[in-house]
């Protein structure tokens, strides 16, 4: 069955490889046979269903070719000019492999990146059993990208060399500022001398190397040819990409909030597998036998007699052994942190993740209280749409701000990036009455108008939306839709994301009969484009914000304009509907707020600190020397201290809890914990300050609240 959602996720091949547990989705590891029909189900689906599908020609090859090699060695640190000369071979021949189901260049850049990952382990150990000289006059350059591949081997290992050498030197460079400030503060410290410390440095940089190179030891051909899939189906647009068996689940699990398992986070260091945290509220958390630290050395099934150890096993495949439906219990042999060996039987139940949620809490300003709603995501359960949403959720929240006697709103939507379609229309519904929200357009088709159909008005009263940079998708419709129609004032960046598409995920077992090759994942692709009912796309341009505040994100590359690839923006005919004239001073509120933000010292200096920032990142040669390297952290950090009064901002706000969790937090003292936290950070948001300053000064006419936005008749 096909999902429609908006998400602005990518599957980055680099976050696949390096940054998120490994997946595996091929039965036999050796069986290349799924992988040519994986291959071919998919071309056929991208060629199919995509809003806007490439043709498979030359140039797509070559793009093809150069995402895929940078993908398995983004730091050019593997491969030599020899090899990527050999792989040249395939530059403009990928096309017509995937035509052919023919998967020889994979074959021949995975075997050989396996090959040069093996040959660097004598690399690296060789380089870290000597001393590094700091005193040489050297440097690094880590823009990587513009770096050329290394001609020989010769080149490789210095390549090597100066990379170590840069991990130690930052190393080296804390502890002697460590062993300088304890001889200070401590009356006949002996401080460890130069030599000690680098050998010290340098061990640490061993660790770290041999911890990376065990996982990605756990990497197999399966993982890697998803890599290349995804080389692929990117090329198409940022936002399509591959998902295999256990990263389906995983997305489905970030866009519903809620999985089945008992509720605990693992991580693997050095075959061992941990608990990193014991989840609020879930099975583990209520057993209370089971801790942060515990490491797992067996799993046994209720239905099973002996225990499989997942000792040196695969984290993703332990998950699997751990996780499994409500109901069925677990029995985990565990080391618990004192040494001791216990089993601990845990029965599984839905675990929710409570950060995925709206959360709301009240604010009193000059005897008036006003209500925020944190939207994460627009969550949805893809499996059952009955299940929790984002919709409900926040209609929940709202009626029991209404409650508290809240006179305004603000819906914070920073950092969200986006999800289910019909949760922002129905999110839209509850602040106007009947109207349209959205356009949605296929490729070649009449675009559709989403509207909301039920008359009822949950929240008629004033209303402020934060957005941000990373504000993305659902995040901009709804923000679109409201200013549009002028029900709220939308405050923050210069402009949001700028994400204006649809994608849909396909079940790729639906295409094969009789299918003995094992799940073949599944495909999210972008089939649609959403468009304001202004008529006006959101992709590449996003959402301007009425009242433009900067942060720290104003300068630096981040939003869909800045991907490869992106589809391009257009624009269609407005919808039609009718503003709503509610408010007295819509306009005079936001020329006040401009006129604020304009004057506000703080937020001049959070705009010297973007434009630092940006220049940090753009900086990307550094000294080997130590005397330079010492030289150029002193100047980054004296640099650095002039925004320290950031750190200090308050706005003497206070913000509380609503009732129904303040009862809660009698028998969860770890959401007590996080919502103290949520409200210190709001104290010291002066985004957030602003918006109730807008809500103060928004004002509605109660003769004409009653005539909330709606279609024309």
């Amino acid at each position: 069955m096909q999902r429609i959602m908006i998400k602005n996720v990518k599957v980055l091949v680099l976050a696949l490889l390096f940054g998120a547990a490994s997946c595996s989705f091929t039965t036999n590891n050796d069986d290349p046979g799924k992988d040519k029909v994986l291959i071919s189900l998919i071309s056929y689906v991208l060629e199919k269903g995509h809003y806007d599908a490439k043709e498979f020609n030359d140039e797509f090859s070559e793009q093809v070719f150069k995402d895929f090699v940078t993908a398995l060695d983004p730091l050019k640190r593997y491969f030599l000019l020899s090899d990527i000369k050999e792989f040249e071979a395939y530059k403009f021949q990928i096309d017509d492999q995937i035509r052919k189901e023919d998967i020889t260049f994979f074959d021949l850049a995975y075997t050989r990146l396996r090959q040069r990952m093996e040959e660097s382990k004598d690399v690296y150990v060789d380089i870290l059993d000597k001393p590094f000289d700091f005193s040489e006059d050297e440097t690094i350059d880590t823009d990587y990208e513009n770096l050329e591949y290394a001609k020989n081997r010769k080149e490789l290992k210095d390549r090597w060399r100066s990379q170590l050498k840069f991990s130690t030197i930052g190393v080296y460079y804390d502890r002697i500022e460590e062993e300088a400030k304890k001889a200070k503060d401590s009356t006949g410290y002996k401080s460890l001398s130069n030599a000690e410390i680098e050998k010290e440095a340098r061990e640490t940089t061993r660790k770290s190397y041999i911890e990376y190179s065990e996982f990605t030891d756990d990497f197999d051909r399966e993982d890697y040819f998803s890599v290349y899939v995804n080389a692929i189906v990117e090329e198409f647009d940022p936002h399509t990409s591959y998902f295999a068996p256990v990263d389906k689940d995983r997305f489905d699990m970030q866009m519903s909030g809620q999985f089945q398992g008992i509720g605990a986070r693992l991580q693997k260091k050095s075959n061992e597998i941990s608990i990193t945290e014991v989840i609020s509220g879930g099975p583990a958390w209520r057993a209370e036998e089971l801790e942060e630290g515990d490491i797992i050395l067996k799993v046994k099934q209720e239905n099973e007699e002996v225990a499989t150890s997942i000792v040196g096993m695969r984290l993703d495949d332990a998950v699997e052994l751990i996780k499994g439906p409500k109901g069925t219990v677990v029995t985990l042999n565990v080391k618990k942190k004192d040494g001791t060996i216990k089993n601990i039987a845990i029965t599984r139940d839905v675990v929710e993740l409570e950060e995925t949620y709206a959360k709301s809490t009240t604010v009193k300003k000059n005897d008036r209280t006003y209500g925020v709603i944190n939207l994460p995501k627009f969550y949805f359960d893809m499996q059952n749409t009955e299940e929790r949403n984002a919709a409900t959720d926040v209609k929940k929240e709202i009626i029991r701000l209404n409650e508290e006697g809240a006179d305004g709103l603000v819906i914070d939507l920073r950092n969200n990036g986006g999800g289910s379609l019909s949760t922002v229309v129905d999110i839209a519904g509850l602040f106007i009455k009947e109207g349209p929200v959205v356009q949605v357009k296929s490729n070649g088709a009449e675009s559709e108008i989403l509207k909301d159909k039920d008359a009822e008005i949950v929240w008629d009263k004033p209303l402020v939306i934060l957005v941000n940079e990373i504000s993305a998708s659902a995040s901009e419709i709804l923000a679109a839709a409201m200013q549009d129609y002028k029900r709220a004032v939308i405050l923050g960046s210069k402009q949001t994301y700028g994400k204006g598409t649809v994608q849909n995920v396909y079940d790729l077992n639906r295409w094969l009969r009789q299918n003995d090759l094992g799940d073949m994942g599944a495909l999210k692709i972008t089939t649609q484009k959403f468009y304001r009912i202004n008529g006006g796309s959101t992709q590449l341009e996003g959402v301007k914000s009425d009242v433009v505040v900067p942060d720290k994100y104003s300068y630096i590359d981040i939003g869909e304009k800045d991907l490869e690839n992106p589809l391009p923006w257009d624009k269609i005919a407005a919808a039609d509907y009718k503003v709503w004239d509610g408010y007295i001073d819509y306009d005079q509120t936001i020329s006040s707020s401009k006129k604020r933000m304009a004057q506000n010292e703080y937020l001049k200096l959070v705009e010297e600190n973007a434009k630092w920032i940006k220049s940090k990142q753009d900086d990307s040669v550094w000294p080997l020397n130590f005397e330079a390297y010492k030289a150029k952290m002193e100047v980054n950090i004296a640099e650095a201290k002039r925004f320290d009064g950031l750190k200090e901002y308050n706005s003497n706000l206070t913000f509380n809890s609503l009732p129904y969790e303040k009862q809660l937090f009698e028998s969860d003292t770890t959401l007590a914990q996080k919502r103290e936290r949520w409200h210190t950070e709001l104290a010291k948001d002066v985004y957030m300050e602003e918006a109730i300053n807008v809500l103060e000064d928004l004002k509605v006419n109660n003769i004409r609240r009653s005539k909330l936005a709606d279609v024309r008749e």
